[in-house]
């Protein structure tokens, strides 16, 4: 991996801290499920993530983000267990194993890039109070088999299991969030990141800026408009617009 171009594409030196690369990390590459909505196929070779993530200047959704921080972390000498977790789908019920990717840092610190609106800087793994962030009050609970479920203002987000998987494991979830048609990252293209204290998102047509409880929205008509917007607040420059089910 090319490093110095990893740092330099979230803007950070080599010396930065674990918080420091979570956040610029959440700062400068989006959330985004876009290539699902652009007709690509999305792969988990580290190569071609870092292609797109680095080179090409895009975002991903968790099993990349998360599966491409795990190796920059690796070569600034980190240690990283990339695990498996179950997603939180309401009224108690965890979806599927492998519904979500998290990484577990230097075996004590969960971190998670790639799970859109959540925590800004690393949770403690072993502390089960209180933890704040700018994401909101979060708590990490015990659950059955050594799991840990993450919580965020009192709710539960996901459950995740402590056993190191390698990346090639999370390849058939993969395939099959882009696939299955329940699945939401097939509803609409999503493209969110942090921007300072609030959060940017596109979704669909609709831009919107959140700063603490307040919440701005603004419909783009036109596709010249929503292009514009992807590389104005983005980054991202795309040749075409996103399929939109609504539209």
């Amino acid at each position: 991996m090319d490093v110095t171009a990893y740092l330099n594409r979230i803007g950070v030196p080599r010396d930065a801290t674990l918080p420091e690369l979570t956040l610029a990390h959440q700062t400068a590459v989006p959330f985004e499920n876009l290539g699902i909505h652009l007709g690509e196929t999305l792969s988990l070779d580290p190569d071609e993530l870092f292609d797109k993530v680095v080179r090409r200047r895009r975002g991903g959704f968790c099993y990349e983000l998360n599966g491409l921080f795990a190796v920059l972390l690796e070569e600034l000498g980190h240690t990283v267990d990339r695990v498996a977790c179950r997603v939180h789908r309401g009224d108690g019920v965890f979806g599927p194993l492998f519904d979500h990717l998290a990484l577990i840092v230097d075996g004590a610190w969960l971190v998670d890039v790639g799970f859109g609106r959540h925590t800004s800087y690393p949770l403690r793994l072993d502390d089960r109070g209180d933890q704040s962030d700018p994401g909101g009050i979060f708590r990490l609970t015990d659950a059955e088999h050594g799991d840990v479920v993450v919580h965020r203002d009192g709710e539960p987000q996901y459950r995740l299991e402590r056993r190191p998987r390698p990346l090639t494991d999370f390849d058939p979830a993969c395939w099959w969030q882009q696939t299955w048609p329940g699945s939401h990252f097939r509803q609409n293209p999503v493209c969110t990141r942090l921007d300072g204290a609030d959060r940017i998102t596109l979704s669909a047509r609709t831009l919107i800026r959140t700063a603490g409880d307040e919440r701005a929205e603004t419909v783009l008509d036109s596709d010249e408009a929503l292009l514009s917007a992807y590389k104005t607040h983005f980054g991202i420059e795309l040749d075409r617009v996103p399929r939109i089910a609504s539209s």
